[in-house]
């Protein structure tokens, strides 16, 4: 049996990969004491001793305003952490998937879908962070492979300790009656993990470089809402308009998915993931 290295494990997206790849994998999930990924001889020594044949990593600061709050701990961790885990996987022969992010398109003027051969330029910390992080692991190592990932939801609560999310916090507004008020300049996919959990494994045998993985959506959040409640024949009327978030920056950070279907990956779209979800737990 293959060994499946996860970082984050104990994290939203690395515990609902354990829990998906137990029993198809021998899965190695280190805490930060077992596995310090900022230490680089400490990594070698890791790979070393129990020889993963692929590694997942999810482990990051991707709390945006922390990233801005505590920039020397950010940049060791998204930016050095990933370098020595990519350093690592070289070394000993391991394939290397690492998270990346939406947020890298944050700043640009385009209006359509990105595609991943964009030049960037991120307007805040994190984005910057995942950017520098894609580039130089792939000078180091160009078997890497970067999945770009949009803003994920579950349907339903792991831990007690974790926090909502968009999908949760829709159904709670829903079910309590109160008002769902929804930004108009901020344009990104909404993607349900389980598929991101279920694509990883595809992704390994893709050749290195860098890949939008995500549900496919290109208008804003208040439109996208709209969609989904008309699909359902839900009151459109409690929906309503954040006119403020992002009105002086408007955001599109969606992604256009055709390099990624090319290799016979497929994601469902926002609204249809959302409707076909919404129907089940409403």
């Amino acid at each position: 049996m293959k060994k499946l290295l996860i970082t984050g494990a104990s994290g939203f997206l690395g515990s609902r990969i354990v829990d998906f790849y137990t029993g198809s994998y021998e899965i190695l999930a280190p805490s930060h004491h077992e596995l310090d990924i900022t230490d680089a001889q400490h990594v070698s020594c890791y790979f070393l001793h129990h020889r993963p044949d692929c590694v997942v990593h999810c482990a990051a600061v991707s709390d945006v305003s922390l990233c801005e709050k505590e920039p020397e701990r950010s940049w060791k961790i998204n930016v050095e952490g990933s370098f020595n885990l990519a350093n690592a996987a070289k070394e000993s022969g391991a394939v290397c998937l690492l998270c990346s992010s939406d947020q890298v398109y944050f700043g640009s003027r385009q209006k359509d879908a990105h595609r991943e051969e964009e030049v960037l330029f991120p307007v805040n910390r994190y984005g910057q962070e995942k950017l520098t992080t894609e580039q130089e692991c792939l000078k180091t190592n160009p078997h890497c492979i970067f999945l770009r990932l949009s803003w994920m939801y579950d349907v339903q609560t792991k831990r007690p300790d974790e926090h909502g999310d968009f999908f949760r916090t829709l159904l709670f507004s829903l079910k309590n009656g109160e008002p769902i008020r929804l930004p108009i300049y901020d344009r990104r996919g909404i993607t349900d993990v389980t598929e991101v959990v279920q694509n990883l494994e595809k992704a390994f045998s893709l050749p290195g470089g860098v890949y939008n993985f995500g549900s496919p959506n290109e208008t804003d959040t208040y439109t996208t809402l709209t969609k989904v409640f008309t699909t359902l024949k839900l009151n459109t009327e409690r929906l309503q308009k954040n006119m403020e978030a992002f009105c002086t920056n408007p955001r599109n950070i969606c992604m256009c998915q055709d390099k990624i279907q090319s290799y016979g990956i497929t994601f469902t779209s926002t609204v249809d993931n959302l409707s076909q979800n919404m129907i089940h737990h409403l």
